[in-house]
């Protein structure tokens, strides 16, 4: 797995990059493996307004609003579990809970890697409504777009699944250089994995509830427990 460094806090888009993280977190500190180099230094821009509002980043929530449980996964689009995790046990959770109204399922993407943050732009580049078929195919094509270490092919193999989706470069480039969201995606990512002390993926949580990694046969029994409260 290729680690974050200082650098890799970067959208490379169109054969240039653009910085998304102005307060780099202490697992981005380090010096550069990319070999893009840094935009060239501009000109102050002019001081943005103080009524600027936060930059939202929603929940991904698939299900039954109402439900009576709710089973959040911590996952990142470049861990091998979380892959098996989406094809094992995520496909017929769904279809027996999701689909059926029983259960909420809450995603929370987990950025361990730079390969893990492009990716996820790209899915939350589709929006509400193509989001998690996005998802399912970044789990489903891992080995694939994801094969590389050159970062240039990666980000070339993320907009071919984003193209795929019905996305166009246009769109893709915009999500990309978006710099205030990836910013505010990363805060999110941060917060998150400090109030849920998550430090592995796939992490899950059944109303509130801790659990690692686990087979369908075993995720069921305590869904089924929980239902029956």
């Amino acid at each position: 797995m290729i680690k974050l460094t200082r650098r890799d806090v970067m959208v490379l888009a169109g054969g240039t990059a653009l910085a998304t993280a102005m307060g780099l977190p202490a697992w981005a500190e380090g010096e550069a493996t990319a070999t893009t180099p840094a935009p060239a230094t501009e000109a102050p821009a002019a001081e943005a307004p103080a009524t600027d509002a936060p930059v939202e980043v929603p929940e991904l929530v698939l299900g039954n609003p109402d439900a009576k449980v709710t089973l959040t996964e911590y996952a990142s689009y470049t861990c091998p579990h979380c892959a098996h995790f989406h094809e094992a046990v995520f496909k017929p959770f769904k279809a027996e809970y999701v689909d059926t109204g029983k259960v909420k399922f809450v995603y929370r993407e987990v950025y361990f890697d730079r390969y893990g943050l492009w990716a996820a732009i790209v899915a939350r580049c589709g929006g509400d409504m193509r989001y998690f078929g996005i998802n399912g195919i970044l789990f489903e094509k891992q080995q694939e777009w994801a094969a590389s270490d050159d970062p240039t092919v990666v980000v070339e193999n993320l907009k071919t699944i984003g193209r795929t989706a019905g996305l166009s470069n246009d769109q893709l480039d915009a999500c990309m250089k978006d710099q205030k969201f990836v910013e505010a995606m990363i805060a999110k990512f941060q917060k998150d994995m400090e109030a849920d002390q998550v430090d592995g993926t796939p992490t899950l949580f059944i109303n509130g509830t801790k659990h690692s990694n686990m087979s369908y046969e075993d995720l069921k029994a305590l869904l089924d427990a929980e239902l029956a409260k």
